[in-house]
């Protein structure tokens, strides 16, 4: 490194560091450079102006991905704590240029490996310590410093995923290999850069070391900003002396591409180099580079200009495009996967706004935590923890508390030893949930432009924290909300995802759960090949599907996307393809499985305002063809064979109810009811169908009123009798009583059937027992407590109707009184002007 005064300046930093972060800012207060050069992606120097833009809010990421191929994408992310971001918006505010000097997007995403598979975490994460591997060279959550790591390999959802790279190199831990092509018999363990200066400075863990040695520094030098960097420099030269200096262990390791593995720093290193000379020319020699501190060293080095052009040539290329995207601090997080990644990226954060007492502020910021989760903490709890904290330090030899004794402090004093509210500690503070901005004028995709103004026009901005949405799909807001997120699933773009209600079960309320996350940009990108707005992009993306999917139940599920999704221009095409695979299509469990969704999709389109009369034709004549069909396909099932066709009859059961209620009285679908209620009645009656489905079908017709109770009691009887096996039997039991609803308050209120049941299980053999106990358990483990205490009782009372035990059929319904409150009723559950039940 040159010495004060001259230049250029090399400032080695580590990824995601506060300490490299303040030093960076001072040093280039200190030297004022002519041009700040930073390891990034030379395309993107025509979007740098933007971080100083009043609308960009770390953490961010700079995305590049292919212009044909949106799929290979990579990120290089930045934090407010980011020595790079710090060096950027220095550069910026002070009116001096900027520049990126690492390998360009074009060739990094060309090099890319394309074996298919999600990329693992960055090697640079998994680095051997003085004793043996060490995750990230890290013993404890928390002090581990950043990882000089490549940016994020992006995948999507419908590409071969593939790794990219970008701040890779072994700079403070990790450490280089062997060079390509050496033919040594027996290769080296890699070196940890960080781990060999931590163990000669007495330590055993070099996260730690690092901590003490540059994260705690406040102004220790002096006045000399450059002198830490002048040491960090000097001490890579000589790791990379003694241990060979042209490799890279950090996250271009296991790449695969064109490129060794070892090459590949090399040619970053020569392309930097090249940059450097050119900004020497333009700039003179007072110019600043804040790259990884490992590069420092053989950006120093004597290397003609034709020998790094040579490294250059013949490098593969795609078209790259840039932009800015959002980040969160979880995907910061070393747990995310990745490579460059920090374990603690709110306590980094914490450590470089804090203008001074880090401890005492960061104390108050987890009691103020705590406090508001109405956890008991006082101000005598942070002064106590504060103690804590520092006696822990001392005793363990180090300057300041790191994150470590804080954290040991606030489980013993704030959280009574107990890891439940530390867990909420780490997930809001230690990691926390901030999610960046980028100013509206950033490089987008059309389709990206849309989303946003959507996302502006609905109110539904992105959050990095998930949030849960409740959609009354009756008003316009809503129902544009709903129709929004369906869309952005139909392409791929999982910003949310359906959840149960909790206000309700009818078909004008939706719920959502709501995360974004940065991926999602990559999602936005790919999906741009399909339109340029959200409804256009979405409607080819159903047509393509509808061409391309075989399988009716599908189809039928895509036709009810695009009745979610509004997509009346798909319609056309997705019932044409619906029409010809329900035409083609002859197995009946094909059948059953399409039908719900295909009625589902009837009864969305009333609230929707969605005609959907097309769709109610194909919905009877599917349902129609599976009535014929269903008593022959029920029959010489296996047993899991039955308990899957059992649940389609449950389905097709509910289809057929909602396809009834839906219609004017006048229409023919009621009267599928009917029909429906013959095909159940031979499935309950007919000899030689698995007991499942027989004493399910029983069951379905006494629900609906269509089964006398003296004609169940008899069902029942033939299926308990002493000619049926006794797993048989069971079966019978589970399909009755079982599958969801009151299954056991007809035992409580019938007493027949409970005599029945009683009766049968008492006259099981014993040699049978074990054979039907799996069953029965199932059964009668789906009953509420309250139902099985009450059959319990009923049992040991001798049974329902014993002596002094009023039976509990003696109350008679009355029925005029019960009919006063059904209006009342439907209007609660939204079914005054059909009649029927809103799902």
């Amino acid at each position: 490194m040159t010495g004060p005064g001259s230049g250029p300046f090399l400032l080695g930093i580590r990824h995601h560091g506060p300490g490299s972060a303040r030093a960076v800012r001072a040093a280039l207060e200190q030297c004022r450079p002519a041009a700040v050069l930073i390891e990034g992606p030379p395309e993107a120097d025509a979007i740098v102006h933007l971080a100083d833009e009043e609308g960009m809010r770390p953490p961010v990421a700079l995305l590049a991905h292919a212009a044909d191929d949106p799929g290979r994408a990579a990120f290089w992310p930045f934090a407010e704590f980011s020595p790079e971001w710090v060096a950027i918006r220095w550069a910026l505010a002070h009116g001096v240029p900027v520049r990126f000097i690492d390998l360009p997007a074009t060739h990094t995403l060309a090099l890319g490996g394309d074996d298919g598979e999600r990329p693992a975490p960055d090697p640079a994460c998994t680095t051997p310590g003085p004793d043996g591997p060490k995750a990230g060279g890290a013993s404890t959550p928390g002090d581990a410093a950043p990882d000089p790591a490549g940016p994020e390999a992006a995948t999507a959802p419908h590409a071969v995923p593939r790794r990219a790279h970008g701040r890779g190199g072994p700079q403070p831990g990790a450490g280089p290999e062997p060079t390509a092509g050496s033919a040594a018999p027996h290769t080296a363990p890699r070196l940890d850069p960080l781990a060999a200066l931590a163990a000669a400075a007495g330590y055993d863990d070099p996260e730690r070391w690092w901590e003490d040695a540059v994260e705690h520094r406040r102004g220790e030098d002096g006045g000399d900003a450059l002198a830490p960097f002048a040491a960090l420099a000097a001490a890579m030269a000589e790791l990379r002396s003694a241990f060979g200096d042209g490799s890279d262990g950090g996250s271009d390791a296991a790449v695969g591409g064109d490129l060794p593995d070892g090459a590949r720093d090399l040619v970053r290193e020569a392309h930097m180099r090249l940059r450097i000379r050119d900004a020497r020319r333009r700039f003179g020699d007072g110019i600043a580079v804040v790259c990884g501190a490992w590069h420092v060293p053989a950006l120093t080095a004597k290397r003609t200009v034709t020998a790094d052009r040579q490294a250059l040539k013949g490098l593969p290329k795609v078209k790259a495009e840039l932009s800015w995207v959002p980040w969160t601090h979880r995907r910061l997080s070393r747990h995310s996967g990745y490579g460059a990644g920090i374990d603690a990226p709110g306590w980094y954060g914490h450590l470089f706004h804090a203008p001074d007492r880090p401890l005492e502020r960061w104390l108050t910021k987890v009691a103020r935590l705590l406090r508001d989760e109405d956890f008991p903490v006082s101000s005598a709890h942070v002064i106590e923890a504060v103690r804590l904290a520092g006696t822990l330090a001392s005793l363990r030899g180090r300057p300041l508390a790191g994150l470590t004794e804080t954290t040991d402090a606030v489980r013993a004093v704030m959280c009574d030893g107990s890891d439940v509210p530390l867990a909420l500690v780490r997930d809001r503070l230690v990691v926390g949930n901030v999610l960046g901005e980028v100013p509206g004028t950033a490089p987008a995709t059309p389709l990206q432009r849309d989303l946003a103004r959507l996302q502006r026009s609905l109110r539904l901005k992105p959050e990095a924290d998930a949030r849960d949405w409740e959609f009354d799909l009756r008003k316009d807001t809503d129902a544009a909300r709903s129709r929004l997120l369906h869309r952005l699933r139909l392409l791929g773009v999982d910003w949310g995802e359906p959840v149960r209600s909790r206000g309700g079960t009818g078909t004008f309320r939706e719920s959502w759960r709501l995360t974004w996350e940065p991926e999602l940009a990559v999602r936005v990108a790919e999906a741009s090949a399909w339109g340029t707005t959200v409804l256009t992009a979405a409607t080819a993306r159903a047509e393509a599907g509808a061409a391309g999917t075989t399988a009716l139940a599908d189809v039928t599920a895509l036709a009810e996307h695009c009745l979610l999704a509004g997509l009346p221009g798909a319609l056309p095409t997705v019932m044409r393809a619906l029409a010809d695979r329900a035409a083609l299509d002859t197995d009946v469990a094909h059948l059953a499985e399409a039908l719900p969704a295909l009625v589902r999709s009837v009864r969305y389109g009333d609230v929707r305002r969605t005609d959907t009369a097309a769709l109610g034709e194909v919905a009877e004549g599917l349902a129609e063809r599976v009535f014929v069909g269903l008593p022959a396909a029920c029959a010489g099932l296996d047993a899991d064979a039955a308990a899957t066709m059992r649940g389609l009859v449950d389905e097709v059961h509910q289809a057929v109810g909602l396809l009834a209620a839906g219609s004017p009285a006048d229409a023919a679908p009621p009267a599928l009811r009917h029909r429906w209620a013959a095909v159940l009645g031979v499935l309950a009656g007919r000899d030689g169908l698995p007991g499942g489905i027989r004493g399910r079908a029983a069951r379905l017709l006494l629900d609906d009123g269509l089964l006398p109770g003296g004609r169940a009691a008899r069902l029942m009887g033939l299926a308990l009798s002493a000619g049926t096996e006794p797993a048989e039997a069971a079966a019978w039991i589970e399909g009755f009583l079982g599958s969801g609803g009151p299954g056991g308050m007809l035992l409580v209120h019938d007493e027949r059937l409970l005599s029945l049941v009683d009766e049968w299980l008492t006259g099981v053999p014993a040699a049978a027992f074990p054979g039907v106990l799996p069953l029965l358990r199932r059964t009668f483990s789906a009953f509420d407590p309250g139902t099985r205490r009450a059959v319990g009782r009923q049992i040991r009372r001798g049974g329902p109707g014993a002596a002094g035990t009023p039976p509990a059929t003696g109350a008679r319904l009355d029925e005029e009184r019960a009919a006063a409150v059904l209006p009342t009723m439907r209007l609660l559950l939204g079914t005054a002007h059909t009649g029927g039940e809103r799902g």
